[in-house]
C-alpha cells in the first residue's frame, strides 16, 4: 500500500517551496538536506508532505521520549491508513550494570520494563519488514543494539486455513519464539491451548489470534477482540513473529554457548598471566553461571552482553540495530537535528567509558563492548539520505547538507514576537507585572532560569504571591513533564518555570510570553541556538512577547535577536502582499503517552554513568558521595560534556543543602 497522506490542510507560506526543494534534493540523490523551518511554521507537515510525494519508508529521529511522543501523534494523524510506529527506550526505568574501582562498589543492573512500550517496539520492527508504507517515529535508542532482522524474519510461525498442523510442533515453534504459555488469562506473548482451539496474543498486536481445528487441520483463525472476545475479521492466513526483539534457535544457543566459553578461557589465562587471581575467579564464576542458564533456560540476566557470540559477528563489528530492518531506500528525518546529531555521536563513547572497568575487574567478558550503540560513521552507513530538521541547525549540518531549505513564513500569519531587553534590576517585579497581564488574557508564560534550584525556588516564590506557578527540569521524568505541560495548556497552571527543558519542539500555543532571566550570562544556555529556541516557544500566540532581562548586550543576544528580526520581517512582508491576518495556532490538547499508567524514575539526557551514580546515595557517605559526584563533574568537564557537569554540579549543591 501507498502512502496516502488525509488532512484539510494544504501547504502555504513557504512549505509549498520547502517541500519541492526537499523532494527535489532527495530524487537527485543529494545525501544531506537541511530544513530550516522557525517554530510554528508546520515542519512536521511539511515531513509528511515529502514522505507522501517519494513513497519511501521513513525513520525520524527526536532527542528524547516527550518529543516523540508528539510527533508520533502528528504523524498519526497524517497517515490513518498507513503504519505509523514508535520506537523508543522500553524501560520506565534503568539502571545500568556499573563497578566503581576506586569505592570497590558493583552495582547491580536493574531495569522496569514497559510492556506498552515493548509491545510497539515490536509491532515497529514487524512493520518495517513485512510492509513499505511505514514510517517509524524513534528517539536515539534505535541506534542500541536490538535482535538480529534475519532470525527476526525467519523465526516465525506460519498458520494457514485448510492446512494439517501438529499441535506438538505449534507448541514447539511457539515456545523457541519466546511465546509463553498460560492457562488462564492471556497477555501479551503468551498463548493458550484448550482441545482443538489455539489462542495466541502476539505482544506486537492489541488483537489475539483464535485458530480452531478439526483434529490437525485448521478450520478457522480469527483475530478477536482481546477484551471484548468479539470477531474483528476472519483470515486466511496469518504470520506469528517472534515475543521479544533478541530471539534466536537451539542450533544459535549451542554455538554461542560454545564461542563464549572459548572466549572465556583465552581471557582467564590473560588474568592469569598478569596475576590477576581474583579477577580471573570472579569472571569463571560468573560466566559459567551464564552458560548454564543459556543452555538450561535460553536466557540469563544480562545477556545482551553476549549478543556478538549470538550474532556471529567479529569484534568490533557493529550490532544489529532498527536501522537494519530497513530496506536500503530509507530515508532518515533527524528532528532538532542541533540537539540530535551530537547526541548520536556521543552516545557509544559513554556506553564504552561504563564498561571499561567491569571488563578490566572481571564482571564482563571483552565481548560486552560489542553490545553498545552505533558510531556516528556506521549511523551514516545506514542512512542512505538524510533530512535535518532545526529552527537552529548546528555546525555539522551546515557544513554537509547540499542544500538549506528555509521555512520562514507561517501559514497562520504569526509574526516572531518583537524582543524586548530589560535591566536585571527589580526582574522579578517587573517579571510579575507581565505575568498579570498575560493571566488576565487568561494566557501562560514561561519563565527560564539558569540553574534548577534558582527555578524552584522562583516558582515557590510565584506560588506565594499568589500564581499558579510549577518548575519543570531534570529531576522530573518524562511522564511528569507531560503531566505538568497539559496542565500549563488546561490552564491549570499560570506559569512554568525552568532551565533548558523549555526549549526544543514544545507545542504550547497557549503561551504568550517567554521571560529570560540572566540573559546576558554567556554560556551554553545562553548561546545564540538556545536563544532561538527559547524565544520561539511565544511565536504560536499572536500575543506573544519575549523579554531578556540583561544588562548588557552579548554577541549571542545580538545575533539572536538580529535573526529574530529577520524572520519577522519576512513574516510581516508575506503578510501584507497576501493580506494575511495573524491567528493563534488552534491546538487540541491531548493528554496522550501510553507511559501516564506507569511512572519513570529514569533521568533522561544524561547519559548511563550518570544513572549509576545516582544509585550511590543510599550507599555511601554523604562525603564520600560528594567525592564521587565531584571527581565525575570534573571527568565530564574535561570531555567537553557541560550538561552532564552541570548535572554533577546541582546534584552537588543538593546534597549539601540537605535535600
Amino acid at each position: 500500500m501507498e502512502f496516502k497522506l488525509t488532512t484539510k490542510l494544504t501547504p502555504k507560506g513557504d512549505q509549498p517551496s520547502a517541500i519541492r526543494g526537499i523532494v527535489e534534493g532527495i530524487k537527485k540523490g543529494e545525501r544531506f538536506i537541511t530544513l530550516l523551518g522557525v517554530t510554528g511554521s508546520g515542519k512536521t507537515f511539511t515531513m509528511a508532505n515529502v514522505i507522501n510525494e517519494i513513497k519511501r519508508p521513513a525513520l525520524v529521529i527526536s532527542p528524547n521520549k516527550t518529543l516523540a511522543a508528539q510527533l508520533y501523534r502528528e504523524f498519526k494523524g497524517f497517515f490513518p491508513q498507513n503504519q505509523v510506529e514508535f520506537f523508543v527506550s522500553y524501560y520506565d526505568y534503568y539502571r545500568p550494570e556499573a563497578y566503581i574501582p576506586s569505592k570497590d562498589i558493583y552495582i547491580e543492573k536493574e531495569a522496569d520494563i514497559n510492556e506498552e512500550i515493548e509491545r510497539m517496539r515490536l509491532s515497529a520492527m514487524k512493520s518495517v519488514i513485512t510492509r513499505k508504507d511505514v514510517i517509524v517515529v524513534a528517539s536515539v535508542s534505535c541506534i542500541y543494539a536490538s535482535g538480529d532482522p534475519k532470525d527476526f524474519r525467519e523465526i516465525n510461525l506460519s498458520v494457514k486455513k485448510g492446512e494439517k498442523l501438529e499441535r506438538r510442533y505449534l507448541l514447539k515453534r511457539l515456545s523457541a519464539m519466546q511465546y509463553k504459555r498460560s492457562d488462564s488469562e492471556i497477555e501479551p506473548g503468551t498463548f493458550r491451548i484448550h482441545g482443538e482451539v489455539l489462542e495466541i496474543h502476539p505482544p506486537y498486536d492489541v488483537n489475539t489470534v483464535r485458530v480452531e481445528f478439526f483434529d490437525d487441520e485448521v478450520e478457522r483463525i480469527l483475530v478477536l477482540d482481546s477484551v471484548t472476545r468479539k470477531t474483528v475479521e476472519q483470515l486466511d492466513r496469518i504470520i506469528f513473529y517472534p515475543a521479544r526483539e533478541f530471539t534466536t534457535d537451539q542450533r544459535n544457543l549451542e554455538m554461542a554457548a560454545k564461542s563464549i566459553r572459548e572466549e572465556l578461557n583465552v581471557r582467564l589465562k590473560e588474568f592469569e598471566s598478569q596475576g590477576k587471581v581474583l579477577e580471573a575467579e570472579r569472571l569463571r564464576q560468573r560466566t559459567l553461571y551464564d552458560i548454564e542458564m543459556i543452555q538450561t533456560m535460553g536466557y540469563c540476566n544480562g545477556i545482551e552482553n553476549y549478543s556478538r557470540h549470538f550474532s556471529g559477528k567479529k569484534p568490533g563489528e557493529p550490532p544489529w540495530t532498527l536501522m537494519d530492518y530497513f530496506d536500503k531506500d530509507l530515508i532518515v528525518f533527524i528532528d532538532e537535528s542541533h540537539i540530535t546529531v551530537p547526541q548520536l555521536m556521543g552516545m557509544v563513547r559513554g556506553d564504552r567509558s561504563r564498561k571499561e572497568s567491569l571488563v578490566e575487574y572481571g564482571f564482563r567478558l571483552p565481548s560486552a563492548f560489542d553490545n553498545r550503540p552505533l558510531k556516528f560513521e556506521e549511523f551514516l552507513e545506514r542512512a542512505p539520505q538524510i533530512v535535518f530538521v532545526s529552527a537552529t541547525p548546528g555546525p555539522y549540518e551546515r557544513e554537509k547538507s547540499s542544500r538549506i531549505v528555509e521555512q520562514i513564513v507561517r501559514p497562520t500569519g504569526l509574526v516572531d514576537p518583537e524582543v524586548i531587553i530589560k535591566p536585571t534590576i527589580n526582574q522579578i517585579d517587573d517579571l510579575m507585572n507581565e505575568m498579570e497581564t498575560v493571566k488576565n488574557r487568561n494566557e501562560r508564560a514561561l519563565i527560564v532560569t539558569l540553574t534548577k534550584e534558582m527555578s524552584e525556588k522562583l516558582s515557590a516564590y510565584l506560588v506565594e504571591m499568589g500564581y499558579r506557578s510549577e518548575f519543570l527540569h531534570s529531576d522530573l521524568d518524562t511522564i511528569e513533564r507531560m503531566k505538568v505541560l497539559t496542565r500549563l495548556r488546561k490552564g491549570e497552571i499560570d506559569a512554568i518555570v525552568g532551565v533548558n527543558l523549555l526549549r526544543e519542539g514544545l507545542d504550547l500555543p497557549e503561551v504568550s510570553l517567554v521571560a529570560i532571566l540572566d540573559a546576558d550570562k554567556e554560556g551554553f544556555l545562553r548561546s545564540t541556538t538556545s536563544l532561538i529556541q527559547t524565544m520561539g516557544r511565544a511565536s504560536r500566540n499572536i500575543n506573544g512577547k519575549i523579554i531578556l532581562y540583561a544588562d548588557t548586550i552579548t554577541d549571542s543576544m545580538k545575533m539572536a535577536i538580529d535573526e529574530a528580526k529577520r524572520r519577522r520581517q519576512k513574516q510581516i512582508s508575506y503578510n501584507i502582499n497576501h493580506n494575511l491576518k495573524p491567528e493563534t495556532i488552534q491546538k487540541e490538547i491531548d493528554e496522550f503517552f501510553m507511559g501516564l499508567k506507569k511512572e519513570e524514575k529514569t533521568y533522561e539526557n544524561v547519559g548511563e554513568d550518570v544513572k549509576s551514580v545516582l544509585t550511590l546515595k543510599e550507599k555511601l557517605g554523604t562525603d564520600e558521595y560528594i567525592e564521587v559526584l565531584s571527581q565525575k563533574m570534573r571527568e565530564a568537564a574535561e570531555d567537553w560534556r557541560f550538561e552532564e557537569a552541570a548535572f554533577y554540579r546541582d546534584e552537588i549543591k543538593r546534597v549539601k543543602n540537605g535535600r
